[in-house]
């Protein structure tokens, strides 16, 4: 009897552990919680220092904060890793706070689209739909299987590697490149 009561209990746990999981999925060790909002949530992810701290030089975080609905394409730190050397450094320069705030707000739709809804615009365009940003950039939005992809203005394409990580006021999607605007 104690044996069945203990592996009923160890099964109990084990689909409550995941139910908490499901409702707050993992973004870089950290659990995301629904009811935070995409600052509250990105400070925690070790996976996104890079990003937090160019959001902060571009003085973007009260607008993160705000009310929303965005949409936030979140390069994680291997994503600007991945830039020519120097060129985070420079960004984060007050002097380049202008190009920064650009760069970053082509990250931003405002509106709220997982990736759902993505895959049924993307279908209803015949394969690619044009994404427009806050900060005025047209990406296209595309997916192969059940992978969501968005391609920049130069051709530059990001994988979605976590999708639909539901936020107070909106959604974050992590992405694997840093999407650029023409200059």
């Amino acid at each position: 009897m104690r044996k069945v009561t203990a592996a009923l209990f160890a099964s109990a746990f084990a689909l409550a552990a995941t139910a908490v999981y499901a409702a707050n999925p993992m973004v870089g060790g950290a659990p995301m919680y629904a009811d935070k909002n995409i600052v509250e949530n990105a400070v925690n992810s070790k996976d996104h220092t890079t990003l937090v701290a160019a959001v902060k030089a571009a003085g973007l975080v009260e607008t993160l904060q705000g009310a929303g609905p965005f949409t936030v394409l979140a390069p994680t730190n291997e994503a600007f890793a991945a830039l020519p050397a120097g060129t985070v450094e420079t960004l984060l320069k007050p002097e380049n706070k202008d190009k920064l705030t650009k760069i970053l707000t082509c990250h931003v739709v405002g509106a709220k689209a997982l990736s759902a809804d993505i895959m049924k615009m993307v279908d209803d365009d015949k394969g690619a739909h044009p994404v427009k940003t806050v900060g005025g950039c047209t990406w296209t939005a595309k997916y192969q299987g059940d992978k969501v992809m968005i391609e920049d203005e130069n051709g530059n394409v990001a994988n979605v590697t976590i999708a639909n990580v539901e936020q107070s006021n909106g959604v974050i999607h992590v992405i694997d490149k840093v999407l650029l605007p023409k200059m």
